[in-house]
């Protein structure tokens, strides 16, 4: 193969595979009319093999983007305006992170298809420092006297608006995302896109949007934190003037809405373009991030004091006081994602931000401080060496750390952690909550965690959380669409508490009734799914809930049966890339 055709099919393979392969599980994909299927190992290698040679002989980028266009059609991986767009979308920054980047081929496959197909890791001898001071002794945590003040924390994640969103379109179109302007109509015996939305690979108008903020509205809340994902999954035609359209639009309707509560926005992995392009501070100029900070502190200015905007301007992370006695930290866990490209250059703690975190949660244990921590990516989706020191980190202050809350995955679900020296004891859990938006094939849905209050020795720790969601079924036959409470967590599981070691009884319980599982796979997907998950499918389901450490099968050792080892890998795959 020529090198042109190599530089190409390499920037084919990571234009598609970084940008349009995303879903939130296998179990939610639909056939997207393109597919990693198509590329084996050994190709993938043979590909980036090529590349340096390909870079070295200085091909012209728009010749190399027309060839990469035609690769990208006859492997199937999209339609040809899909590709084209893609390609011309990607090229620039992919190019330039990897000409900075001393990646080898075996690591970019191993990164792109699984560490099945190699180690994919570069950057795997990095740590944290953390502080001399010994861990104060651990001090399990008790529910609160009856009567004591609950904190009502409105949890909104995955927005995805899509502006062209058309009802009456065609909800099964061939591009990546449908239900919107260039979809065409439905076939006869199709319904068309309804309304407030659609069981397919759609997301959601902005009338959906508004009605549920509408119906917040009048709710009582003491505290927002919201994860960020507000673009549409277009992610091969975004320009800078559309995620800040998407941010600012967004942004001001959150505030209409819910602008007299305290709120906390984190950034998710689709605020930039392209998609999952998030360079550390180093790199400046036009391939910098400082387009889409400097927005967020002016969109967001009046939820957040000075320093907060300080370090959101320069890395998109803050920290801030909530309450008395309690911190929030909201991280950009865009620097530990496979899938930003920048990370290639250097992913040793990017932005220093977790040598930051640590400092943070040293002062906060210091003057006996409760932290709250925020973010978009679940840190058992992360690069291995990046969550390895974050799972340091959290065994270390698990004390101080009174919960974690992500998004991401579009469903629900959660992380345990557990004690470094025997994996056996739980110190901490990462709420996962579900998706604002359908996509893929979801109802829309929202959550309400209920936080030990604000009061002297609050552990401000998870008491309960509610899950809300807009049966789309129902809402599409409607002209007033009703918001209904789809389960509380202590009432659906049946527990007294919903601690650490709470929510490891839970999985142990998983494995031991079936129905109770099959309960939470329908909850996992808020309530709209007609498959049975079983055998592999659920050993990596419930492995998933006990890995908040990247790529340790020690977390599961001893408690599943024979399994599937791309069951496993393609679920945690399909979780990382939404």
């Amino acid at each position: 193969m020529a090198a042109g055709t190599f530089f190409s099919v390499s920037l084919t393979v990571w234009a598609l595979g970084t940008g349009l392969s995303a879903a939130p599980s296998p179990a939610l994909t639909p056939e997207l009319g393109l597919s990693w299927k198509n590329i084996s190992c050994a190709t993938c290698r043979a590909i980036f093999t090529g590349l340096d040679i390909a870079l070295q002989l200085n091909n012209n980028l728009d010749e190399v983007a027309v060839l990469a266009s035609e690769v990208c059609v006859r492997l199937k991986l999209a339609p040809r305006d899909i590709c084209e767009q893609a390609i011309a979308l990607f090229k620039h920054d992919m190019i330039t992170a990897w000409i900075n980047s001393i990646l080898k081929p075996s690591e970019i496959c191993g990164l792109m298809l699984g560490i099945y197909c190699g180690h994919w890791d570069i950057y795997s001898d990095w740590n944290v420092t953390l502080p001399d001071k010994p861990k104060p002794p651990v001090i399990p945590p008790k529910p609160p006297q009856p009567g004591a003040p609950i904190t009502r924390v409105l949890f909104l994640t995955d927005v995805h608006w899509d502006k062209d969103y058309i009802p009456g379109s065609n909800p099964d179109c061939r591009d990546p995302l449908c239900c919107r302007k260039g979809s065409g109509l439905p076939p006869k015996h199709r319904k068309g896109a309804g309304k407030w939305g659609e069981y397919s690979k759609c997301d959601l108008p902005l009338s959906t949007i508004e009605n549920m903020l509408q119906h917040l509205q009048s709710r009582h809340f003491d505290l927002v934190y919201w994860t960020g994902d507000i673009p549409a999954h277009n992610v091969w035609h975004q320009t800078r003037k559309d995620q800040l359209l998407a941010l600012n639009t967004i942004t001001a309707l959150v505030w209409k809405h819910l602008g007299k509560v305290p709120i906390f926005p984190a950034v998710g992995n689709h605020e930039s373009t392209p998609v999952n392009s998030f360079p550390p501070p180093f790199i400046h100029g036009n391939e910098s991030s400082a387009w889409l900070y400097d927005a967020m502190v002016e969109a967001w200015k009046d939820w957040l004091p000075k320093e907060a905007q300080e370090t959101l301007r320069r890395a998109g992370f803050y920290t801030v006081k909530v309450q008395p006695g309690l911190r929030l930290v909201a991280l950009n866990m865009n620097f530990c994602s496979h899938e930003n490209f920048w990370l290639l250059v250097n992913s040793t703690d990017p932005a220093g931000q977790l040598q930051w975190l640590i400092n943070i949660l040293q002062d906060a244990e210091n003057n006996g401080d409760k932290v709250h921590i925020i973010g978009h990516i679940p840190p058992g989706l992360c690069m291995k060496v990046w969550s390895w020191n974050y799972y340091r980190i959290v065994n270390r202050y698990e004390g101080t750390i009174a919960a974690q809350f992500f998004g991401h995955t579009h469903v629900d679900e959660f992380e345990v952690f557990y004690d470094e020296e025997t994996l056996s004891r739980a110190v901490s859990v990462a709420f996962i909550a579900p998706s604002v938006t359908t996509y893929i094939n979801l109802n829309p849905g929202f959550r309400i965690y209920l936080i030990d209050g604000n009061y002297s020795e609050s552990s401000h720790s998870v008491l309960d959380h509610e899950t809300y969601i807009l049966n789309l079924t129902e809402a599409n036959e409607s002209v007033n669409p009703k918001w209904v409470l789809l389960y509380r967590l202590r009432e659906a599981y049946r527990m007294e508490t919903v601690f650490p070691a709470d929510m490891d009884n839970l999985i142990s319980l998983f494995l031991r009734d079936d129905g109770l599982f099959q309960r939470y796979w329908f909850l996992y997907h808020k309530g709209h799914t007609a498959q049975v998950c079983k055998e592999a499918c659920k050993t990596a389901t419930i492995c998933a809930l006990r890995t908040g450490r990247a790529d340790d099968p020690a977390l599961c050792k001893g408690f599943h049966k024979v399994v599937m080892f791309r069951e496993t890998q393609n679920l945690w795959r399909g979780r990382r890339m939404c």
